[in-house]
């Protein structure tokens, strides 16, 4: 019984063995008849690689290269650093900044990048380089959709930090850096032909300094239109309040008076009244309760004077700005450029009448002088650079994809030779 449970076991392991010298000489023979198949298919696999990887590789080494110009601006708000140097840190006018000077902030950035790439500003951009002759680069932008950004592509340094990757919780150290602003900005031009790049580089620049100025001077006319109803507003609502605090002191101050006379005709008085000062009760001479009265009188009719020379300014500078405003949405679908705007101010100096209208479009009128200062680069004439191809990469990714293929569609072939045998 043993021995026959012995030949049992052994006739089982010789089994086993025979299966698999069986299934390793099976995979032999597959990888020997893979060989024959690559190697009877050698050429085609050769020509089928090397051919489309030698048309591409003409076609990119002969395509028209590409070539990027940079221009740096300085952003710095130079208007600002200018009044800070003669009358110290009491300096704080937040517009003048605005209009005089670029003020990129994180946001000011993020809106100017919508402005400039907005379909309504690329479309001037095409039309100029067409009425340029450069219908090459127009059509290369008008076409380009999000891969504009690499056309045309905007830099600032230093880079904003992203909030997202720090640990900083603090609403007010948050606030702090979100106001930091870049200290320069850099376009990159990318075009074709070389000989052109130069044409194509005003054509964009002359946008970007003299176009965009336009749209960032109509928000902040928006914003001190917005302003100046609101104080119009709150000198309307504060008027009733004065007045009625003036009619109610010229009460009192009547009747102290009275107080006074009829204390007169006794022969000797020292009548003293009550009197509230900021919650405290005090006693004083009516006479010099008459003269507190004839002070606050005096205060709140100044107060109503001044306010209503400020009601009558305001009025005007709301009126002003409408018509800027109104100027510049009128020719925003144009080519118009903060240089015309300038000369429509200047031309806008005769039809103010009063002293203080023209001492504000005087100072408005610098800071548009400014700002067009600050929009010249650091360099007017950058070095052209070539744009690498990658000819390399590009041929050594289709020779790998055309060998794949070609390899794939040998088998196909031999299978399907085979099976018409």
């Amino acid at each position: 019984m043993a021995s026959s449970k012995n030949d049992g076991s052994n006739k089982q392991t010789t089994g086993n063995d025979v299966q698999k010298e069986t299934s390793v000489y099976e995979d032999e023979i597959n990888l020997i008849d893979y060989f024959l198949v690559l190697w009877k298919r050698k050429w085609f696999i050769f020509l089928a690689s090397i051919i489309p990887t030698l048309i591409v590789g003409l076609i990119i080494f002969f395509l028209p290269r590409d070539y990027t110009i940079t221009y740096t601006y300085d952003v710095r708000d130079q208007f600002r650093d200018q009044f800070r140097d003669q009358f110290g840190d009491q300096f704080r006018d937040q517009s003048a900044a605005g209009v005089g000077n670029w003020n990129l902030t994180e946001k000011n950035y993020q809106v100017l990048l919508d402005r400039f790439y907005s379909t309504e500003n690329t479309d001037k951009i095409v039309n100029k380089l067409r009425e340029n002759g450069l219908n090459n680069q127009a059509s290369l932008i008008s076409g380009a959709g999000e891969s504009l950004v690499k056309v045309l592509k905007f830099e600032v340094l230093p880079p904003y930090l992203d909030l997202s990757k720090t640990k900083v919780t603090d609403p007010a150290t948050l606030e702090q850096f979100q106001q930091l602003k870049a200290q320069l900005l850099k376009l990159t031009i990318t075009g074709k032909p070389k000989r052109d790049l130069p044409k194509i580089s005003l054509v964009v620049r002359d946008n970007l300094e003299n176009v965009i100025p336009v749209s960032v001077v109509e928000g902040h006319l928006d914003a001190d239109i917005r302003g100046f109803r609101t104080r119009i507003a709150d000198i309307d609502e504060n008027r009733f309040d004065l007045e009625l605090a003036l009619k109610t002191n010229k009460s009192i101050l009547a009747k102290l008076k009275n107080i006074k006379t009829a204390a007169l005709d006794k022969v000797k008085s020292n009548i003293t009244l009550q009197f509230d000062i900021s919650g405290k009760t005090e006693y004083l001479p009516v006479e010099h309760q008459i003269q507190a009265a004839e002070s606050k009188t005096i205060q709140l009719e100044e107060q109503l004077v001044a306010n209503e020379k400020k009601y009558n300014y305001y009025k005007d500078l709301l009126v002003l700005n409408e018509k800027l405003l109104a100027e510049l949405k009128g020719k925003m679908s144009s080519y118009y450029t903060i240089q015309q705007f300038h000369l429509f101010l200047t031309d806008s100096m005769d039809s103010c009448k009063s002293r203080e209208l023209k001492s504000y479009l005087n100072s408005y009128i610098k800071k548009i002088e400014n700002r067009i200062s600050a929009s010249a680069p650091v360099t007017a004439k950058p070095s052209v650079f070539t744009v690498a191809k990658g000819t390399k990469k590009k041929t050594a990714i289709v020779f790998t994809v055309a060998l794949m293929f070609s390899v794939l569609a040998a088998f196909l072939l031999e299978g399907l030779k085979r099976g018409k045998i």
